[in-house]
Formats: C-alpha cells, sequence, structure tokens
C-alpha cells in the first residue's frame, strides 16, 4: 500500500472547469440596449450610461447588492423610552445603492432636464442600475413617478418638486423643507379591497385650515421611511388623492403608524409596510373626488418602471447564463458551443432583445408624450398595458431558464441567481396584475379610438417587411373587436398584441436574423413551449453574438 498524500487537499480542493466571477465589466455595454438609446434620441447620455455601468458591473456593487438582501430593513415602533418613532433601518449598502442611483438622476431629475430624450437616458440607466440590485429601485421609481400626479395641485408641486428631482440622497425624517433632497412612495391598496381601490375605506375630513384630516390602515405601502406620500381616501366628494408628508412643515412627526413589515418572497432589501393613519394631516391634490384620475398620472410612470425593470432582470440573468456557459465545459466542449445549449442561450436573447426594445420604445414615447405629442400620449395608453403585461409575465420564465443553465451553481445563494429569481415575479403583480392591465387594455380599445388609432399606426410602419408579421397583425386585427366575450379572451388578446408590436419593432429595428427568429417561433409558432425550441435553420451564431458580454 502507498503512504497516504501528506498534503491531501492538494488535488480535491484544485478549482478547475468553473467560470471566473462576472465583475469588473460594464453593465451599459450591451448593443441591445445602446442602439435603443441612441434610436429613442438619448445618445448624449452614453458617457454617462457607460460610467453608471462599470460602476453597476464592480465586485463592490455585487457585494452591496448582497448585503442589502442579506441584512433586512428592521422596524422600530418605539425608542427606548416609549414614544412611538415608526423608523425603518436599513443596512448601510441599501444608502450606498440609494446614493449612486439618486446621484445618477434615476429618481426625479428627468422631469427637469429640457434635453431631449431625458426620460430615455433614465430608463436606460435604471435598467443598467437596477439589475445589480432591484429592490432599492422601489422608492426611485415612485419618486419618479409621483412628480406628475403631484403638478395637478401647483402650490405643493412648487414647494416639493424640487427636492424631488434634485440628485441629492438625503435617508431620515426631517421637516422637508430642510433636507437636500426628497423621496416619495404612495399608499393605495386596503386589505378589503386591493386593486379595487375604490372600495377603500380610509376617511379624510376637512379642516378650516385647509388641511384634511386621514383616518384608515393601508395594506402595502412600500418605503416607509421616504418623506411624503400619495394616499387615496374617501372624501365627502368621493375618492380622493392627498399629499401625506411622514414630517410636518413645523418639525412634528405626521401619525404614521407602521404595524409591521411584510415579509416578502423577494424585494427584501426595501421595505414594504401597513401603515395607520389615525387623525393623520394631509394635503388635497387634484380635485375631490378625483382620485383616481390624479393618481393615474403616477401609476402610468411606475407601470412604465415595471416594464424597465422586467426588462433589466430577464437582461441580469440572461448575462449570468452567457457568462456561465462560455466558460464551463462539458463533454470536452464549451456549454455555449453545444447545439442545445446554443439553442436555449439564443431563445433567451431573443427574449431579452424584445423586451428590451419595447420597453425603450415606451421610454421615447414617455419622453415625447411629455414634450406635447398626442399621438405618443395616445399610443402609451394601450403600448403600457401591453408592455406591463407581457414583459412582467415572460420574466419569471426566464430567469428559471437561465438559473438552470447555471445548473447547481445556479441554484446556491452565491451565485445571485435566487435572488434574480425570487425577484422576477414582482412586477408583474405591482401596479395591476395580470388581469388588470388585460382588462386595461379593453377599457382603452372602448373609450379611446385614438389610442387604437396609434397602435394601427406602430404596428403599420413595418407592414409588407415580413409575411408572418403582416398575418399575424391582420389576425390581431379581428381580436381587437369588442365582443360580449372580450373579457375572457382579453389575456389571449393582450398577449398576440405584446408579439405583434415587439415583432414590428424588431423587423424594423433589430438584425435581420433577430428578426426573422423572433417572427418564426413568436408569430408562426414554429417552436415548443420552453426555452430552447427555436427551429433548425436559425442563425445561433448571429443571435449569439447581440448576448451581453
Amino acid at each position: 500500500m502507498s503512504a497516504p498524500s501528506s498534503n491531501p487537499t492538494a488535488v480535491t480542493h484544485e478549482i478547475t472547469n468553473q467560470p471566473p466571477p462576472l465583475t469588473g465589466h460594464d453593465v451599459a455595454d450591451d448593443p441591445v440596449l445602446l442602439e435603443g438609446v441612441r434610436r429613442e434620441g438619448a445618445e448624449w447620455c452614453l458617457d454617462d450610461l457607460h460610467r453608471l455601468g462599470r460602476r453597476a458591473g464592480s465586485e463592490e456593487v455585487r457585494r452591496w447588492a448582497e448585503e442589502a438582501n442579506r441584512h433586512e430593513p428592521v422596524l422600530r415602533t418605539h425608542d427606548r423610552y416609549g414614544r412611538r418613532i415608526d423608523e425603518v433601518d436599513f443596512h448601510p449598502a441599501y444608502h450606498a445603492l440609494m446614493e449612486v442611483a439618486v446621484g445618477a438622476g434615476l429618481a426625479g431629475a428627468a422631469w427637469t432636464d429640457e434635453r431631449t430624450g431625458a426620460h430615455v437616458a433614465r430608463a436606460a440607466g435604471f435598467m443598467v442600475w437596477s439589475s445589480a440590485e432591484a429592490g432599492h429601485g422601489c422608492p426611485v421609481s415612485m419618486t419618479y413617478a409621483v412628480v406628475p400626479a403631484l403638478r395637478h395641485s401647483p402650490d405643493l408641486a412648487r414647494t416639493y418638486e424640487p427636492l424631488l428631482t434634485g440628485r441629492v440622497y438625503d435617508p431620515g425624517l426631517r421637516t422637508p423643507a430642510d433636507k437636500r433632497g426628497l423621496l416619495a412612495g404612495m399608499g393605495m391598496t386596503e386589505k378589503q379591497g386591493g386593486t379595487d381601490v375604490r372600495a377603500n375605506t380610509t376617511t379624510a375630513t376637512e379642516h378650516a385650515d385647509g388641511t384634511w384630516r386621514l383616518r384608515g390602515h393601508k395594506w402595502f405601502t412600500s418605503a416607509p421611511m421616504n418623506d411624503l406620500f400619495l394616499v387615496l381616501a374617501q372624501a365627502p366628494g368621493g375618492l380622493s388623492c392627498f399629499l401625506v408628508p411622514r414630517v410636518l412643515p413645523d418639525g412634528g412627526r405626521n401619525t404614521f403608524r407602521i404595524q409591521r413589515l411584510k415579509d416578502k418572497l423577494g424585494n427584501r432589501s426595501n421595505a414594504s409596510s401597513e401603515p395607520e393613519f389615525d387623525d393623520t394631516v394631509a394635503w388635497l391634490v387634484g380635485a375631490e373626488g378625483k382620485g383616481v384620475r390624479t393618481i393615474i398620472d403616477m401609476v402610468t410612470m411606475t407601470r412604465l418602471d415595471c416594464v424597465l425593470g422586467s426588462a433589466s432582470g430577464t437582461r441580469a440573468a440572461l448575462a449570468e447564463a452567457a457568462h456561465h456557459v462560455r466558460h464551463r465545459r462539458v463533454f470536452g466542449a464549451r456549454l455555449v458551443d453545444q447545439p442545445l445549449m446554443r439553442n436555449v442561450v439564443a431563445d433567451l436573447g431573443l427574449e431579452s432583445e424584445a423586451a428590451t426594445t419595447l420597453a425603450l420604445r415606451l421610454a421615447g414615447a414617455a419622453d415625447r408624450a411629455q414634450r406635447g405629442d398626442d399621438g405618443e400620449r395616445a399610443f402609451l395608453r394601450i403600448a403600457t398595458a401591453v408592455g406591463k403585461y407581457w414583459v412582467c409575465k415572460r420574466q419569471p420564465a426566464a430567469v428559471a431558464e437561465a438559473l438552470e443553465c447555471l445548473g447547481g451553481n445556479g441554484y446556491d445563494e452565491a451565485s445571485g441567481m435566487p435572488r434574480l429569481y425570487r425577484e422576477a415575479p414582482l412586477n408583474g403583480i405591482w401596479e395591476g396584475s395580470g388581469n388588470v392591465n388585460a382588462l386595461d387594455l379593453l377599457r382603452a380599445l372602448a373609450r379611446e379610438p385614438a389610442s387604437l388609432d396609434a397602435f394601427h399606426a406602430e404596428i403599420g410602419a413595418a407592414a409588407g417587411a415580413d409575411g408572418r408579421l403582416d398575418a399575424a397583425w391582420s389576425a390581431l386585427k379581428d381580436e381587437l373587436v369588442l365582443t360580449e366575450d372580450a373579457p375572457l379572451r382579453a389575456r389571449r388578446v393582450i398577449e398576440r398584441a405584446a408579439l405583434v408590436l415587439q415583432g414590428s419593432l424588431l423587423v424594423r429595428h433589430a438584425p435581420a436574423a433577430v428578426a426573422d427568429a423572433f417572427c418564426a417561433s413568436r408569430l408562426a409558432g414554429d417552436r415548443g413551449l420552453a426555452f430552447g425550441t427555436l427551429p433548425p435553420g436559425t442563425d445561433f451564431a448571429a443571435l449569439l453574438e447581440r448576448l451581453p458580454r
């Protein structure tokens, strides 16, 4: 018998056939993203976008993301003397992420930037930065979205908008006017109604000084340490929108009792809460009884961010999968050179490109709508619901498939993939689930014919370029006719609308191989039900060339 090795770990712990860490790269170095930014009028932002992309791809920021999710927010209802304080403590990594996001203008800065494409630049930055960690994007997104709703009350907008649109992250509960920057949130849903906000029972009573007093309990209010909240409550004139500050102008604490923090599936770095209002001071935003109409401007922008966030999350998972298969060897060849794996990652890349292209098209439409383009505003009315439904619906499936590309390594928390997977369903729920958006499409078709005309014009811009797209669009036109069974068919209709819209965008703007593969697999149906079922004849080399590196 041979003698035992004097160094038994020398062979068993030699590391081979493992990919290097995916760090030290530029997240913004993505042809799909960069082409979309140029196309939608924000080429001027590319230097800043690449700087943010290099930051997002750094080892330091990857560590921030891990720490912010491992060390979750902690609620402190009372101080050591028993006084009610209702504060939430966050790990320093969360604050570091927020500081970069606000400093990069991803919160409200786009509303005061007069350059064409300002909202596109902000959207691209939001996608790049949230790919590093998505949870802190919630308060960033709500702050961005609150501005158009707040403008329904010019006096309130003059007071708060300069601080909401700044680039300074200034956490902590202090008098708003004394801070260098503010963050905003919203409180709509209640436990008895959920999406049916007209069933809300929170009440609002007007006082002689022009303020209102709220009493009630909200079921899901994210980022409770933000400075201001738009809240729906029942006034004598009907459901109305109110501004609720955490700290009053005189420096006193407003009544905002946080009953508990939600124990969520994902989004762990971000605190979501149940606040209770009891004689809580508020100011009316917009007209009394028009609360939904007032806050819908905020909802529209947060739905746009849901699309951006899901496209970003899908792309982040794809980047991890692509990196892994380029370095891992199986059966004597790199995974990326194995025919079936090529099919899987090419198909994931196709899904990601379609999502990113649509997301940036919506951002471009939002930018032009804010500058007075009525056609783009009409297009957004349908396209936002369509994009919100489909891109968010596809994210969980795409992230799961990307995770599987890493095998057991992807199931390990250290890979970061489980966090992406837990995060994936959120955007499909936030600001209206799939059914809400599908039915919203039907409402737009019934009430706003200009929106359907704008959607027709968008698809028609690719007419004659691909017979499969033309055939799918012809069939969809029949589906868009409202019939008695329209609510039953709503998901089918919005899904087809999303695929036809994505197909039109790719036929016009993507390389021929990408457009051909999309039309063959998504519109002509030449694929299976899972990713990795693209048909023979697909130009896999061209699709793989578009993957993030």
